[in-house]
Parts: C-alpha cells; sequence; structure tokens
C-alpha cells in the first residue's frame, strides 16, 4: 500500500505537446441535427468578431449568448466527466474497500 501510495504522488515529467488550442467546449458526438450545426456556427462567428470596438453591452449580450449556447450544447452532448481528482479519490476507496 505504501508503494503504491507513494508511485502515486511522485511527479513524472511528461511533456504532453498538443498542437491545437483548447476549447471549453466539449466536442460534440456526431449528431445530425441542423440546431448543432448551427449553434456551432454562431459560436465561430462570435470567435471571429473583433471585441475592441463594441460596447460594454453589446459585449455582455454576446457573453451570455455563448453561455447559453455552450449550456445547450452540453445538454445535446450528454456524458459525465469527472475530474482527475474524483477518479483518484474512486480508485483509493475501492483499493481500501476491496
Amino acid at each position: 500500500m505504501v508503494t503504491f501510495m507513494s508511485l502515486a504522488f511522485v511527479p513524472l515529467q511528461l511533456k504532453a505537446v498538443n498542437p491545437e488550442e483548447p476549447s471549453s467546449i466539449p466536442a460534440p458526438k456526431p449528431v445530425d441535427s441542423a440546431e448543432v450545426k448551427i449553434m456551432l456556427l454562431r459560436l465561430d462567428e462570435i470567435k471571429a468578431t473583433d471585441m475592441s470596438k463594441m460596447k460594454s453591452e453589446e459585449k455582455k449580450e454576446l457573453r451570455k449568448e455563448v453561455k447559453s449556447i455552450k449550456h445547450n450544447l452540453r445538454e445535446v452532448g450528454g456524458g459525465v466527466y469527472l475530474s482527475v481528482a474524483a477518479i483518484v479519490l474512486i480508485i483509493l476507496l475501492l483499493v481500501v474497500l476491496l
């Protein structure tokens, strides 16, 4: 048990190179829904807009719209997301209890 715990907390130096910029939107399942495609196109349009020339009210409206679109995409995508800490905790509980 001590060996397992010592190996679990030893920092490993890995170099994970990700050529793509990470996205906060989870990758949707391949859904052929027209609504999903429209929402994704709208997100791309918002990302491409120049925010420096907008007023603060317009920026707030766009932020609200992005949040609602992301929420809708998460509902369509479904699934359960677990953090690394939750997975480690589950594994430790399984080891201790079993």
